[in-house]
């Protein structure tokens, strides 16, 4: 009896001091640095940043450790949503304007503010469609298209690009009965793919995805035919993981971020 409860007594012991050792290990590797894991942050995006954030994300998740949780849609709704609170850390507007009212209204980062890329719009139809959108702008004027698809311009940059574009080439007063609005650029692509409008005035990024360049045939608007879509991201005051905000944005800026962002169209600062 003497000998096995000596027996135990050491189990225990041995026990204990492996329970002591796994705590002491535990809290080794979440106070490293080296070990730490990155914060997940959230980001509120311009939906013709679809496609090359989605490339993008994954190979920033992949250095750092860290998830990003990306929000699409029309930089006007974010751009209410964010005065309203919304709990965002970065946001990537496709127009530097409204990043920078909030930076006058003192809701981001002193600093922060950053003019990632300048966007481009098309002229995008299916490959099925009889129409050549390589006639232009002018083509908009043909009898036989039904619907012209744009983003909504009353707050999507893109959208607004578009009516500036086509009050250019002068076929805005013929076109604008036709037009169907996408709630933003992205919508207003769906529609033309699905078949739902003829054609449509585009983010050039969407017409060189993956998921689009093999489905239908583009046109370039210049440049000079609207405003520069000027684009801006910002850190909000209100993010909780404002470094780990810092890093994305820093990544953006990054050889391998802008090599992304060129390869969709998008004018970055090295080459504008």
């Amino acid at each position: 009896m003497q000998t096995t409860s000596i027996f135990n007594c050491a189990y225990e012991s041995r026990t204990e001091l492996m329970k002591r050792l796994v705590v002491f290990f535990s809290l080794l590797i979440a106070l490293s640095p080296n070990f730490a894991r990155a914060e997940d942050i959230t980001i509120a995006a311009a939906a013709d940043l679809n496609f090359a954030f989605k490339e993008l994300i994954p190979q920033y998740e992949q250095a750092t450790g860290a998830h990003v949780k990306l929000s699409l849609g029309s930089s006007g709704n974010f751009f209410a949503q964010i005065q309203h609170g919304a709990p965002f850390d970065l946001y990537f507007s496709a127009a530097i304007s409204y990043p920078q009212k909030l930076e006058e209204a003192g809701l981001t980062v002193p600093g922060s503010l950053y003019r990632y890329a300048v966007g481009r719009i098309v002229l995008w139809a299916r490959h099925d469609s009889p129409l050549d959108v390589t006639q232009g702008l002018p083509i908009l004027r043909q009898p036989s298209i039904r619907k012209i698809a744009i983003a909504n311009p009353k707050h999507a940059p893109y959208g607004r690009a578009a009516v500036a574009a086509m009050e250019r080439f002068k076929t805005y007063d013929e076109a604008k009965d036709r037009l169907v609005l996408g709630e933003n650029v992205s919508q207003a692509a769906q529609f033309v793919e699905s078949g739902a409008a003829d054609i449509g005035i585009i983010a050039l990024s969407l017409a060189l995805a993956p998921a689009m360049k093999d489905k239908g045939t583009y046109w370039e608007i210049p440049p000079e035919a609207h405003p520069p879509i000027e684009q801006g991201a910002v850190i909000l005051k209100s993010s909780r993981h404002e470094e780990s905000a810092k890093r994305f944005l820093e990544f953006m800026k990054s050889r391998q971020g802008q090599v992304i962002m060129t390869r969709y169209g998008f004018a970055v600062p090295e080459s504008q």
